[in-house]
Formats: C-alpha cells, structure tokens, sequence
C-alpha cells in the first residue's frame, strides 16, 4: 500500500492529460518516505454520469483517495496527504486557474488484519522493497 484512487468527472479529460496525472501521482508518492515503492498503486476511474453544484455541465472535479494500511501515526499521515495534495494542486492549477474543478482529498487507513495480499512486484523492483 498505498493505493491511490482518482475518481474524476469525464469532462476533465478534456483539460488535462489524466495518464500523465496518474504518473505524476506515482512519483510524488514514491517521495513519501513511509510509502513503500512496490505497495504504490495509482488508477483513476472516470465517472460518465455526474451532477455537481448548481447542475453546470462545465464543472469539474477530481477527488483522491488514498488507501493506506494501518499502522502509520497520524503526524505521518497527516504530511503523506498534504503532499499528494500539494503535487495534485501543482498538477491542477492550470486547469483550477481556467476552468471550475473542485479537488479534494481523504486517507482511510486499512486493517491489516483484515486485508490480506500477496503478489510478487517486490522482486521485480529496483529496490526490492519489502515493506508495502
């Protein structure tokens, strides 16, 4: 872990590169100290159908949500958020300064005890990071 989750408005495609996004969520999170390398996922899902505020078919958003297991105190939690949020609003800000998008974030911790996993990307990283 950490999973990160963008769910975003169809309408957003239109106003920026949301594969490029996705990577460059990747590599601010690979900066995360408390994020191991080979528990970083990214996917984004586009919503087709949506309403927002007062119904403006131009209004965007883009809500991040990140999963992470438990076991982190919250001072770092607290720092991981602000900066995927910090590199989404760098990301963003073109598209904040044209355009009505609504950014938002949260982070939901994960029982370990109730997720369990297994994989093999861990050997087939640089690092071979075995703490994800």
């Amino acid at each position: 872990m950490p999973h990160i989750i963008l769910d975003y408005s169809a309408n957003l495609e239109e106003r920026t590169d949301m594969a490029g996004f996705c990577d460059h969520m990747r590599q601010a999170a690979t900066q995360i100290e408390a994020f191991p390398t080979a528990g970083i996922r990214v996917r984004a899902r586009r919503a087709d159908f949506v309403s927002i505020a007062d119904g403006n078919a131009a209004h965007a958003y883009l809500h991040i949500m990140v999963r992470l297991r438990g076991g982190r105190d919250m001072v770092t939690r607290q720092q991981a958020i602000e900066a995927l949020f910090a590199a989404a609003k760098s990301w963003l800000d073109p598209v904040i300064d044209s355009s009505s998008l609504a950014l938002s974030a949260e982070m939901v911790d994960i029982d370990p005890d109730l997720s369990p996993k297994t994989g093999s990307i861990r050997r087939f990283t640089a690092e071979g990071d075995n703490n994800a």
